[in-house]
């Protein structure tokens, strides 16, 4: 059966560790666990990972865990307990450093039916509760930490602390003062947020979330006209927080700059073509990197999902049509939401995929190329047992999945070359794993990207076509094929917005060659992977920081750094990874706090000035392989975050 190829491991574990840092191979590394269909880095060792209440094998205080956590180094992973059921929540990071995960669904029991007590408020046999007003805090921990202290855990208490209004599939953005908005959502429900005829599109009779909230909380949840003219595909919006304080908002074929302080909505072009890109659509969006070259003007791209006709939705209950079918788009476009030249925004074509994908997802390297990965190449997201072509599931060919035709060859787009030439997989290599719904990627700290999920069933299922996936998997991008990687040292645990510069070392041992030209051709960027879920990246953003050079006799180099641009709207408070990029090649990240590390409005300073870069014509690189470790000044902040649960909730977590 087809499905034993996806589940089988190609490699013997020897074989894998050979091939482990083989540029553009994908290597099978570990079990998550389980399925992961959400992630975040918390620090340079851990990644978070949830999954809905399932009847995984893993289990915790005696029943199936939902949620775990994933050694960086070790390639393994240890259950969590979770109270509430996170299925397809949303999260966003915190000023410092911790994260929050919002809403989910309603307790379930095994097959999906709803738990057994109070209409989906508790189930006996998956001991979940109902999570769709939930705020859930994860304060990260390290190796050295007792993880499974209550410092290190999950804090998951509805009656402590949550949102005003039930939320399944909302959007998540944060503020520049750290606050996260909260933006629709299904209250309950199915495949896309709509009923059948249409004639509630703003409530639909109770199933629909059309209101945003804050947390901590600005006051009442209020009613976003956007979500009810987007009726049926406005869950997950995709969410860009811009230089001005507005948001760029895209759901359906909609597009608009939203001001969340006054609620007002300014329209911006339709999505060319028809094509949605919102979940189940799931086309792969990020913002491009923010540069001094770009002078750190947002620019948003768009790739995939599908054009498939409003009425072959369908409603709650599945869709009308055979999705798997249906071909998916390759179509690309870009939008500059608010341009500095004074011209008004528009939609720009930009090259074609390589193929078209739903639920393909973009993972900006530090060299600031996008990855994507995962996705199939026809139908949707989500899952269903029946369309309205196909009223059995005894007909359904690949059982509850929605989407066929898993791509496993990622492909690379360099937003840099000329148009024509961008994407690339050439070099890549493969994966027989289907990455299809409730799949996930983020970036490591090592610079390599972390796969895992896939699950596009309503419970655990290991015999399915496409079954629920445990294995983890390495990606290691074309830069691994270097004989050398950076290394540096000096950097700060904090940086602000704006003031005085501050310097890193980066060795002899580093870079090979002439050292003027290594040092004119370093960057180093803050990269935060967010909070991945249904091939999304919540909060991801990179950002090149201005910086100049002195090139040192003894051929060490010495980068004036400035620190992050005086608006935190470019890059909100919270955590990020530190990379020095040379010739293309990045180091190591190094895990910092941008801001205040508090919820407040941002102190910011003038632009930080730069001493002139000096050059050194004599001056060489010795580097060779070797170590890639960083050193930061100072000791870890890591500390204080732990320290924090109880505080987050007092400080951050005020009831909505």
């Amino acid at each position: 059966m087809f499905s034993a190829a996806w589940l089988a491991f190609g490699l013997a574990a020897s074989v894998q560790l050979a091939a482990a840092q083989q540029a553009g191979s994908i290597v099978q590394v570990g079990n998550t666990q389980v399925s992961a269909m959400m992630m975040f880095l918390g620090n340079e060792e851990k990644v978070y990972i949830l999954d809905k209440t399932e009847n995984n094998a893993a289990q915790i205080n005696g029943h199936p865990a939902w949620g775990s956590v994933w050694d960086v180094n070790t390639h393994t992973a240890q259950p969590m307990a979770v109270l509430t059921n996170t299925f397809c929540a949303s999260g966003m990071h915190l000023p410092n450093g911790s994260y929050a995960s919002f809403g989910g669904n309603s307790a379930i029991g095994p097959l999906g039916a709803v738990g057994s007590v109070g209409s989906g408020q508790y189930d006996t046999t998956y001991e979940d509760y109902d999570g769709r007003k939930s705020i859930r805090i994860l304060n990260p921990c390290t190796s050295a930490d007792d993880m499974t202290s209550t410092q290190c855990e999950w804090f998951d208490n509805p009656a402590v602390l949550s949102m005003q209004k039930q939320r399944w599939y909302s959007a998540a953005e944060a503020l520049g003062d750290g606050t996260v908005v909260l933006i629709g959502g299904f209250v309950a429900g199915g495949y896309i947020n709509r009923n059948t005829p249409n004639t509630d599109p703003e409530y639909e009779g109770g199933a629909a979330e059309p209101t945003y909230e804050f947390y901590p909380s600005r006051g009442a949840a209020t009613v976003m006209n956007f979500m009810i003219t987007t009726s049926g595909l406005n869950s997950y919006a995709h969410t860009y927080l811009m230089p001005s304080g507005n948001m760029l908002i895209q759901a359906n074929i909609s597009t608009i700059l939203w001001n969340p302080d006054t609620n007002v909505e300014t329209p911006l072009p339709n999505m060319p073509g028809g094509v949605a890109r919102v979940y189940p659509a799931s086309g792969a969006v990020a913002m491009l990197p923010l540069t001094p070259a770009n002078n750190y003007t947002p620019t948003v791209l768009f790739c995939g999902g599908t054009d498939m006709p409003d009425e072959y939705w369908g409603n709650y209950s599945y869709p009308n049509y055979n999705t798997w079918t249906y071909p998916t788009s390759k179509d690309c476009q870009r939008i500059t939401p608010e341009p500095t030249d004074g011209s008004s925004p528009v939609y720009v074509q930009d090259d074609d995929m390589l193929e078209g994908r739903t639920m393909g997802q973009f993972i900006i390297l530090p060299d600031g190329t996008f990855l994507i990965v995962n996705g199939g190449l026809n139908g949707t997201a989500g899952y269903a047992q029946a369309t309205g072509q196909t009223p059995l599931f005894s007909d359904m060919p690949f059982d509850e999945s929605l989407a066929s035709g898993p791509v496993g060859t990622p492909a690379i787009y360099n937003p840099n070359l000329p148009s024509g030439s961008r994407w690339s997989n050439a070099g890549l290599g493969s994966t027989n794993i289907a990455r299809l719904y409730h799949s996930s990627a983020l970036l490591m700290p090592d610079a390599t990207v972390m796969i895992a999920g896939s699950n596009p069933n309503i419970d655990t299922n290991l015999t399915a076509y496409f079954p629920t996936t445990y294995t983890a998997e390495i990606f290691y991008p074309p830069y691994f094929s270097a004989s050398v990687r950076p290394t540096f040292s000096g950097a700060p645990q904090t940086l602000s917005y704006g003031g005085s510069y501050f310097d890193l070392t980066v060795p002899s041992t580093a870079y090979s060659g002439s050292a003027n030209a290594a040092a004119a051709n370093t960057t180093v960027v803050l990269s935060r992977g967010g909070f991945t879920t249904h091939a999304m990246n919540m909060g991801q953003r990179h950002l090149q920081l201005n910086s100049t050079y002195t090139v040192n006799s003894n051929g060490s180099i010495t980068l004036h750094v400035a620190q992050v641009p005086p608006n935190p709207n470019l890059l909100t408070p919270g955590p990020a990874l530190m990379f020095v990029v040379i010739d293309g090649i990045p180091s190591n990240g190094t895990m910092v706090i941008v801001g205040s590390g508090q919820v407040e409005t941002q102190s910011t300073q003038l632009a930080s000035v730069l001493p002139a870069s000096s050059q050194n014509a004599s001056a060489q690189g010795s580097g060779s392989s070797g170590t890639t470790t960083n050193s930061a000044s100072g000791s870890t902040h890591t500390g204080a975050i732990i320290g924090a649960v109880i505080g987050a909730i007092a400080v951050i977590g005020i009831l909505g």
